[in-house]
């Protein structure tokens, strides 16, 4: 009996130090991360622009600090050394100026003096330093040129410990009003920075989203990944949706299947499948059709508990919107129009002639039929200009697609039902022959 007590007690001992290993395992970045933000080294210039952001507080609206480059700089050497603390490999300036192209689709351009490259997620052809923290309205990141990393604009104290190493500013601190009179006169309230809730767990994070955006997207460190889908999914879909990075598929398809097509924003699944840049062309997602096909399989319809199975239904939903003929979307030409809605429309017209499917001919989607009763002549004209923009099969396939285009006039006009019904292909066939 004793023997099998302390047997059982040293399994349960085994065991709780195993689980404690692995939660100090899947902690190991916390740690470290906590560890180098604990003291930071004492510097002047830090001092002084600590005081500067002390006395006035937390940005806000009636904030009148404004902060500027030199807010940034300071910051630089701070988030430089942390990053190269938690792993990260400084790549060369060419190698990191080929990323932020394929990344951003912004260019750096090496004859230009200033030390940083403003990407705007709001706007992203809005190319202007914009020097505030961000916020609900303005949200964007710096590229920190010849260090070669990316950084939000961080107020000192989200990323440093400034009570233990900046005992006097902290001090001052203590000591400030928490009111200050605004240009008219009137007294403000301040907020704080010292006041502020959750303080250090907001340090935490600023510094783990710093250290993996860089890691996962200039040390291709996938291990980064999943922590950024799951705390920075913001930036993560922006990639995307914003600037048309397709190139990481696991990226692509994460942000396909967490898209569905919402008559609220209709616009934004089309995201999906195309970019407008800023020099206004429009560039197709090539990527994004081929995680579609294998995202859509025959066993998929069937499968009442994944929410793909209405892919084809989301398309549907896009291209009644896109077609329309009082949608104008900004900057888009009618033949980029014409070949953003061919691309699509052909991706989803072949499960019609897939028998692999239990719709085959008998798919309601009518893709292609919808396309030919949304396009004017002009626009048919373009498609036809364009060779069917080089589809393989689209020709057949719009040909084939003139008894679809009949049933979709009625369903969209209201023609059908109890008592006015379509006549049947053979029957309708008889009175038309293919155009």
């Amino acid at each position: 009996m004793k023997h099998r007590i302390l047997m059982s007690l040293l399994f349960i001992s085994s065991a709780l130090v195993s689980c404690q290993d692995k939660k100090a395992e899947s902690n190991k970045n916390v740690t470290t991360i906590t560890e180098s933000l604990a003291v930071p080294q004492f510097n002047q210039d830090v001092n002084t622009m600590l005081k500067k952001q002390l006395e006035y507080g937390k940005p806000s609206f009636d904030n009148p600090y404004q902060y500027s480059d030199k807010d940034l700089e300071v910051t630089t050497p701070i988030l430089n050394q942390l990053l190269l603390d938690n792993g990260y490999k400084a790549i060369s300036n060419e190698e990191f100026n080929n990323k932020i192209k394929q990344i951003f689709n912004r260019i750096i351009d090496k004859n230009s003096i200033s030390k940083f490259l403003y990407i705007n997620f709001i706007d992203k052809c809005d190319k202007e330093l914009n020097f505030f923290p961000n916020d609900a309205e303005n949200n964007g990141i710096f590229v920190v040129k010849n260090q070669n990393f990316i950084t939000d604009l961080y107020p000192l104290p989200t990323i440093i410990d400034y009570q233990k190493a900046y005992g006097e500013a902290a001090q001052e601190e203590n000591l400030a009003s928490k009111n200050y009179k605004d240009a008219n006169g009137n007294e403000v309230k301040k907020y704080l920075w010292k006041d502020t809730p959750y303080l250090k767990e907001q340090r935490k994070k600023n510094i783990q989203t710093l250290i993996a955006r860089n890691l996962y997207l200039f040390n291709d460190n996938k291990a980064q990944y999943k922590w950024l889908t799951l705390n920075d999914s913001y930036f993560m879909n922006a990639l995307v949706k914003t600037f048309g990075y397709t190139q990481d598929i696991d990226l692509l398809k994460w942000v396909i299947e967490r898209t569905k097509f919402d008559k609220k924003d209709p616009s934004d699944y089309g995201k999906l499948f195309w970019v407008k840049q800023c020099d206004g062309t429009v560039r197709i997602h090539a990527n994004t059709f081929k995680i579609l096909q294998g995202i859509y399989t025959p066993d998929i319809t069937n499968d009442m508990s994944n929410e793909n199975r209405f892919l084809i239904d989301y398309i549907k939903g896009y291209i009644e919107y896109f077609a329309d003929f009082n949608n104008k979307e900004t900057g888009i030409s009618r033949e980029d129009k014409v070949k953003i809605l061919a691309n699509i429309v052909y991706f989803a017209e072949q499960y019609k002639y897939d028998k692999r499917f239990v719709s085959g001919y008998g798919d309601n989607s009518k893709m292609m039929g919808r396309l030919r009763f949304f396009l004017d002549q002009e626009e048919v004209n373009i498609l036809q200009e364009n060779n069917y923009f080089n589809l393989p099969k689209f020709k057949e396939w719009w040909d084939n697609a003139d008894y679809d285009a009949y049933i979709a006039d009625g369903e969209y006009n209201g023609e059908w039902g109890n008592v006015n019904r379509p006549l049947s292909p053979d029957e309708w066939r008889k009175q038309h022959h293919k155009k």
